[in-house]
């Protein structure tokens, strides 16, 4: 049986972070040739020689304000084939709308800046959509594009749609007149990309919790497609307790989380509550056939004694999929893992990469990881966490970047 080798661990102090992390820590991380960028609710941070030392970037200062200033969201990652950074930032809303700003910047300039962007506002995608903001990114690329996500909501907090963008690589590489192609829904929301896509984006929602909604968008073509795919089925209700008897997936929800595509297959992970044979929240996982749509198998990762919980994915390029996420229940703080599916033993191999030392003080956490193929390695991976180290407070929360591999 394999097993999972953790080559690189390295944790971002308060110097990197400047203090300003959050138990919501939304962690994202880009990674090539030993650089890495690595952002979370608040922060940004840059490193050079492969996480041993690291430099604070301030996302509400290094870029010009826009709409009512940063805040919070923040995706990142890295074009391997032109060589580019590319920064989702959400910001505030005000009068009634917000924008998200791509942003960008290539090998030879980073870490020290040479950032560039567009902003984009609802509006940008249909002049009606007034008194509308963006809200959840998500981003990924194929071979010529990069896709983007949302949510939508109108100025009462209600959600409205979920939008989807192709933006040509080409183009943000040679910093040129951003034109783009998008489409949107309003029956499915929180729509998450598949990491390792080739030439076709697949994304993927829940239509109830017996059923999924699988999408595909092909580069070059103009129309996507799209599959209802019936599942077993689960429970939405999550909770767990922490040793300080604290719930702390009192925030967490069933929306999907994690995805990836390889080696013929895609495979859907999220957070599902307890039933009668999983005693414990555990991460619901999905894989279904690329080319048929048909469901391979539902290989759930959980445990008799504690919660799985907020897993993301990604194939690498033998198309062995990694994953990373968090375990804890009543005699463990939560922690962070990494892990692989080892097919030839049927099975998920993981490890933690950090056992918190305390528990959240309130019932939040989430609402989402990363999980990178690591470049120019193409057989490992790359993720970020966190986990609380020495207190309960936002302030002891302790990012990590982890690169780890199958054996």
């Amino acid at each position: 049986m394999s097993t999972i080798s953790l080559i690189d661990n390295r944790p971002l102090d308060d110097v990197a972070t400047a203090d300003s992390t959050s138990a919501v820590g939304e962690p994202s991380v880009g990674f090539v040739d030993g650089s890495a960028f690595v952002t979370g609710n608040w922060y940004a941070s840059s490193s050079t020689d492969g996480g041993a030392s690291w430099t604070h970037v301030d996302p509400f200062t290094t870029l010009p304000a826009a709409a009512g200033g940063f805040c919070c969201d923040q995706v990142i990652l890295h074009d391997h084939a032109r060589g580019v950074w590319i920064w989702i930032l959400q910001y505030i809303s005000q009068n009634g709308t917000n924008v998200f700003r791509l942003a960008a910047t290539r090998d030879a300039d980073f870490p020290t800046g040479g950032w560039y962007w567009w902003d984009i506002a609802p509006t940008t995608l249909d002049a009606g959509w007034t008194n509308q903001w963006f809200d959840y990114p998500d981003a990924a690329v194929t071979g010529d594009n990069l896709f983007v996500t949302f949510n939508v909501f109108d100025d009462a907090d209600d959600w409205q749609r979920a939008a989807v963008m192709r933006f040509p690589l080409d183009t943000i590489a040679d910093a040129g007149t951003l034109g783009f192609d998008w489409w949107a829904t309003t029956d499915n929301g929180s729509l998450r990309l598949t990491q390792g896509a080739g030439n076709t984006m697949y994304w993927a929602s829940h239509n109830t919790r017996q059923q999924l909604r699988l999408f595909s968008w092909v580069d070059g073509q103009g129309t996507l497609d799209w599959w209802d795919i019936d599942v077993g089925g689960w429970s939405g209700t999550i909770s767990s307790t922490a040793p300080n008897g604290v719930d702390w997936l009192g925030r967490a929800d069933d929306r999907i989380t994690g995805a990836s595509v390889g080696n013929g297959g895609i495979c859907l992970m999220w957070t599902a509550g307890s039933q009668a044979n999983r005693p414990h929240a555990y991460c619901r996982v999905v894989r279904i056939d690329e080319a048929s749509k048909q469901v391979i198998d539902e290989p759930d990762v959980w445990s008799a004694n504690r919660a799985w919980a907020f897993p993301a994915a990604c194939t690498n390029g033998r198309g062995v999929i990694g994953f990373t996420a968090f375990h804890g229940g009543a005699d463990r703080n939560p922690g962070h893992v990494v892990g692989a599916r080892d097919d030839a033993a049927g099975s998920w191999t993981t490890v933690y990469s950090r056992l918190g030392s305390h528990s959240p003080n309130a019932p939040k956490w989430g609402d989402y990881l990363t999980c990178r193929a690591h470049a120019p390695s193409n057989d490992t991976w790359v993720a970020a966490g966190y986990t609380l180290e020495g207190g309960e407070e936002r302030t002891d929360i302790m990012p990590r970047i982890v690169h780890f591999a199958l054996r």
